[in-house]
């Protein structure tokens, strides 16, 4: 396995509206493996963005490995910061189907 990111994220956490999220599971991406995730804020990973670290969603497959999804970026509308997967413009965050924890 080549490294994909920084970090991957696994799962997310969205706030009452189903707008932000509010939590995310995150992993390292060591490269040769997926470490084990700690639960991060949205503004922690806004954060590492913002100081260049990337990363990428994955899901386990039907093999119970791990699958590269898509890449995460922050994007800007209206004066506030979202967490994509696309860059459409929407204002809500949007990573995939991840699932919800």
């Amino acid at each position: 396995m080549s490294k994909w990111a920084d970090y991957c994220i696994s799962a997310v956490r969205y706030d009452s509206e189903s707008r932000y999220i509010a939590k995310l599971h995150v992993h390292p991406d060591n490269g040769d493996s997926i470490g084990s995730y700690s639960e991060w804020t949205r503004q922690d990973v806004l954060d590492k963005i913002d100081n260049s670290k990337t990363f990428v969603t994955i899901t386990k497959n039907s093999d119970d490995e791990w699958s590269k999804g898509e890449d995460v970026r922050a994007i800007y509308v209206n004066g506030k910061h979202y967490l994509r997967t696309d860059a459409n413009g929407k204002e809500s965050d949007n990573l995939e189907n991840l699932p919800k924890f």
